[in-house]
């Protein structure tokens, strides 16, 4: 009941049209690919763009031409400072030859009609990217070229023409991308309520988590995530990258799992027992094995540290599998005025308890290392099976 059907020819035809007649197969609608798709030229172009004070570029645009029929399609802008568009920034940091020159940033917001808004931050960021402006080195204003892809199932991509626009930069510190989180949600996850919205996070929906043997792409945050836990047999799930947004979701499909597929049913296991939901997100593969350990369950979860005496019955965090499976899955609020350290620690005791010394993700093991934390306002997540937790700042 939670499909999607973006990223799904939408063919508008009759029902006649369909009909098996051999008479009528010349009239069946055919996907054809337009060289080009207009993206038009914005009103404020002949101005500068202060992208400081500015919240978002607004552009719009035509859709492609597939055959005469409404074809939906997702849309992404990419920007370049030459009216280049040969090799990406991302392109660039996946070259382990070190020899590629960027000439174009694209930006990850994707859209679903034909209009969209580009963050303005998130252009800085791009420029200061592509161009590798240091913070003396950011000119007054720079012209941008701008250009859209569209992409549909089936078809190859295709590209707008380009627009001009002049934009006031400023820099950008950049730094490491967080890793690239997706959600479980469904009627086994949480409780079992569907509730895919930021409300929903701790209670209906849970992240699968980094692994502490695997690398993430420094630019996208991109690598495998994973969640380990007890599902029922037959009850469906599904993935989502963004709380609130069903728009990119993992499903199942007549091959397989299937990504941003709007015809995709549940996600289910065949019986009752402990899974391994692994996703690499660099590589867009989805995989859910048996799990093969013998879980230990516990009752309570604390956080003890240095901010209340290294109690461990303080700060208890909230069981999350409340819809009648095994709980495994932890999540607590963390206000912390200032830094220290801190651990999880189970029932009351010491006997079981995580820790290592990454933040604000890691992979606790136990009798680890103190999680050295920092200031801040967290959501605290937290796998007793793998030890794997993260703090999600608020």
């Amino acid at each position: 009941m939670k499909n999607i059907f973006k990223s799904s020819l939408l063919l508008l035809c009759g029902a006649y049209l369909f009909a098996s007649c051999a008479d009528d197969n010349d009239s069946n609608p055919t996907l054809t690919v337009p060289a080009t798709f207009s993206l038009n030229t914005p009103a404020y172009s002949a101005f500068n763009v202060d992208l400081k004070t500015s919240s978002g570029l607004n552009f719009t645009w035509s859709q492609p031409d597939y055959g005469g029929f409404p074809v939906a399609a997702q849309y992404q802008m990419a920007f370049s400072l030459s009216d280049s568009f040969t090799t990406s920034v991302a392109e660039v940091e996946a070259d382990e030859t070190g020899t590629a020159v960027a000439d174009y940033v694209i930006l990850d917001q994707v859209y679903n009609g034909c209009s969209g808004t580009v963050d303005a931050a998130q252009l800085a960021k791009g420029l200061v990217q592509l161009a590798g402006w240091n913070e003396n080195s950011v000119p007054a204003s720079t012209t941008v070229y701008a250009r859209l892809a569209a992409e549909t199932p089936g078809a190859p991509t295709v590209y707008s023409n380009t627009v001009t626009i002049n934009v006031i930069p400023f820099y950008v510190a950049l730094k490491e991308a967080a890793p690239e989180l997706w959600y479980l949600v469904g009627e086994c996850v949480g409780d079992g309520s569907w509730n895919n919205s930021v409300g929903g996070i701790g209670t209906a929906i849970f992240p699968l988590m980094t692994l502490a043997d695997e690398s993430y792409d420094k630019a996208t945050g991109q690598g495998v995530i994973a969640f380990t836990g007890w599902f029922p047999g037959g009850k469906g799930f599904k993935l989502i990258k963004t709380p609130g947004d069903w728009n990119e979701q993992w499903g199942a499909g007549d091959a397989g799992y299937v990504k941003n597929d709007g015809g995709s049913g549940n996600i289910t296991v065949p019986s009752d027992g402990y899974y391994t939901v692994k996703l690499d997100t660099k590589n867009n593969v989805l995989t859910i094995e048996p799990y093969d350990g013998a879980p230990r369950a516990f009752t309570t979860m604390g956080i003890p540290g240095g901010y209340n005496g290294w109690d461990v019955n303080a700060n208890l965090m909230n069981a999350f599998n409340t819809y009648g499976g095994e709980n495994h899955a932890w999540t607590a609020t963390f206000d912390a005025s200032e830094a220290g350290e801190l651990k999880f620690a189970a029932d009351g005791a010491w006997d079981f308890n995580w820790g290592t010394d990454s933040f604000p993700y890691g992979q606790g093991t136990q009798g680890g290392a103190n999680i050295p934390y920092k200031e801040g306002s967290y959501t605290v997540f937290l796998n007793d099976i793998t030890g794997q937790f993260m703090f999600v700042e608020k």
